[in-house]
């Protein structure tokens, strides 16, 4: 079939965007489902850093490659082998395809899978397939998703199945940055009631993170960014401090102010300068978790002797480190509750014909989560 598409041919791009035009609207040959895949029409995508950090060259991946990761939508056809799905179910797309075999999936850790990472690193589905097509020449799968589009097919492993009446235009967030923000406070930090947390970094993951802490009833949560309007954004969203990371003593003062450091510091702004903020404010005993996907030649040291004397803990957290099937279900009953107000989380939307200068605005930190429509 025929289906329009975002295609990034090279990178890195220079800005403005809406002026270069690295993502090209194009007309592409989507193959039929394979063995254990389906085909998905998009409902809505949301634009991501780690879209943009493919986009200016951070995480190089082969190319051309149509992008996209955090999406929803409804099944159209389901290829072989596929018992249950059924076309017009509501989905959300998960951008690591978990083989459900592997050493990683059979230690309940579906986020490490290595036969997903192994695709996903090569642009191809979980089964090695790639099953878009420009001008008869391959285009590479953005880690198994490529949700910048009117269709994709994927692997079954990477959808999962949510309920007919939830909306599915707030139901992409779910995929990505409710998922990754969420489960780096829930399931790898393991934040309990009471606890004090902070947030280093306040993007879609990083305001989901202070929702996240909200939501597991932390006892003080504090939101760090450079960005005074994302602050504020913190503040109305629930956080009980916030703390402007270009002021020089901004370490000082939140170690002040939480008497030694917080529980848990949550990094997702994919800086080193935000992430060693984030360590230097975790306590004596504390832990510091980093959600976000920086530059692969950037590095981070640690003081050994405080590492240990301090019995601190540092570690990451990639796709929430939890269960995406269990998670997203979870965190959408949280979401219909009225405890986990993510809606306030999209900022912005336009169809797909604008997503060149609507990653310009995610660039500058001037929108939250912007949502691409796709007409039902």
């Amino acid at each position: 079939m025929k289906t329009r598409a975002a295609i990034l041919s090279a990178f890195p791009a220079e800005r403005p965007y809406a002026t270069s035009r690295p993502l090209s609207i194009e007309t592409v040959d989507l193959d039929d489902p394979g063995m254990g895949e389906v085909l998905v029409r998009i409902v809505a995508a949301g634009l991501c850093h780690s879209d943009l950090s493919v986009i200016n060259g951070d995480r190089p991946r082969p190319m051309p490659m149509a992008l996209g990761h955090e999406a929803s939508g409804i099944v159209e056809r389901v290829g072989p082998g596929v018992d249950d799905l059924s076309p017009d179910d509501k989905v959300v797309m998960v951008f690591v395809p978990a083989c459900g075999h592997c050493d990683c999936c059979a230690e309940g850790r579906p986020a490490l899978c290595e036969p997903g990472a192994k695709a996903n690193t090569a642009g191809s589905l979980l089964g090695g397939a790639q099953r878009i097509h420009r001008n008869g020449d391959i285009v590479y799968h953005h880690v198994g998703v490529s949700a910048f589009a009117e269709h994709a097919v994927v692997s079954r492993r990477s959808l999962v199945k949510i309920e007919p009446d939830f909306p599915l235009d707030m139901a992409a967030l779910f995929g990505c940055a409710v998922l990754t923000g969420m489960g780096a406070v829930v399931n790898t930090a393991a934040v309990r009631a009471g606890q004090s947390v902070a947030v280093v970094g306040l993007g879609g993951v990083g305001l989901s993170a202070v929702l996240g802490a909200i939501a597991a009833g932390a006892g003080d949560v504090i939101a760090v960014d450079v960005n005074p309007e994302k602050l504020a954004f913190a503040e109305r969203l629930g956080a009980t401090a916030v703390f402007d990371s270009r002021d020089a003593d901004a370490v000082a003062k939140i170690r002040e102010a939480t008497k030694g450091g917080v529980d848990a510091a949550i990094e997702t702004a994919g800086v080193m300068p935000a992430l060693e903020a984030a360590y230097a404010i975790t306590r004596r005993g504390g832990q510091t978790v980093t959600a976000s996907l920086a530059n692969p030649a950037h590095k981070f040291a640690v003081q050994q002797v405080g590492l240990v004397g301090e019995e601190r803990t540092l570690r990451g957290s990639y796709l929430g480190g939890g269960v995406p099937s269990r998670d997203i279900k979870r965190y959408m009953k949280l979401f219909t509750r009225g405890r986990l107000p993510v809606d306030q989380l999209r900022t912005s939307e336009s169809g797909l014909d604008d997503i060149n200068p609507a990653f310009d605005r995610l660039a500058d930190g001037s929108t939250v989560r912007h949502l691409l429509r796709f007409p039902h």
